[in-house]
C-alpha cells in the first residue's frame, strides 16, 4: 500500500498557462532562465598569454604539455594529417610575463629564454592573445653548426697524437 501523502510536481495553473500562450515566442524565450556565458576567447581573463605560432586548421588533436614547473610556461601541439607533432601555441602564465603596449615583456629567465627563442617578437592581437613565428627549422645536414665539428676534429687528432706518443 502507498504511504498517505505523496510527493508530487505542482501542476501549472491555468492562468500561468494561459499568460505564457498568449506572449511572442521571442518574450518567452527571454522570460526564461538564463546560464551563465563562458567567457569568449581572448578577452583578457584567463591565466595564460597564448602566443600562437601556428594556425589550428587542418590539425586532427590538440594536446598541452607542460614544460618545465607546473602552471609556468606550457607548449600546445597539434597532430597534422601526416602525423607528425607541431607546436601551435605557447601557453606563458601571466606570473612569468607581463605586457607592455603591444609586446609581452619576460619577467623570468625561462619566459625570457621561449621569447628568444621564438623566430619573431610576439605582436599583440587583442586581450591575452599574441602572435609570433615559430623558430626556424634547422635541417639535419646542418646539424651540428660547423664550429662544434671543428672542434670534434681538433679533440680527435689531439686524442690519436696522444696514443701515438705514449
Amino acid at each position: 500500500m502507498a504511504p498517505a501523502t505523496k510527493w508530487r510536481r505542482a501542476a501549472p495553473t491555468r492562468k500561468a498557462q494561459a499568460s505564457r500562450r498568449s506572449r511572442p515566442s521571442r518574450s518567452r524565450a527571454k522570460s526564461q532562465p538564463r546560464a551563465r556565458k563562458s567567457a569568449k576567447p581572448g578577452t583578457g581573463g584567463g591565466a595564460f598569454f597564448h602566443v600562437e605560432v601556428r594556425p589550428k586548421t587542418g590539425l586532427k588533436t590538440l594536446r598541452t604539455h607542460d614544460i618545465g614547473d607546473p602552471g609556468g610556461i606550457e607548449r600546445v601541439a597539434g597532430r597534422g594529417a601526416s602525423g607528425s607533432w607541431s607546436t601551435v601555441t605557447w601557453l606563458i602564465s601571466k606570473a612569468l610575463a607581463h605586457r607592455e603596449g603591444d609586446r609581452l615583456v619576460a619577467d623570468t629567465t625561462d619566459a625570457r629564454n621561449l621569447l628568444r627563442t621564438l623566430g619573431a617578437q610576439p605582436r599583440h592581437v587583442r586581450g591575452d592573445r599574441f602572435t609570433a613565428k615559430d623558430r626556424r627549422n634547422v635541417p639535419e645536414r646542418s646539424k651540428p653548426a660547423p664550429a662544434p665539428k671543428r672542434a670534434e676534429r681538433r679533440n680527435i687528432k689531439k686524442a690519436q697524437a696522444a696514443r701515438r706518443r705514449g
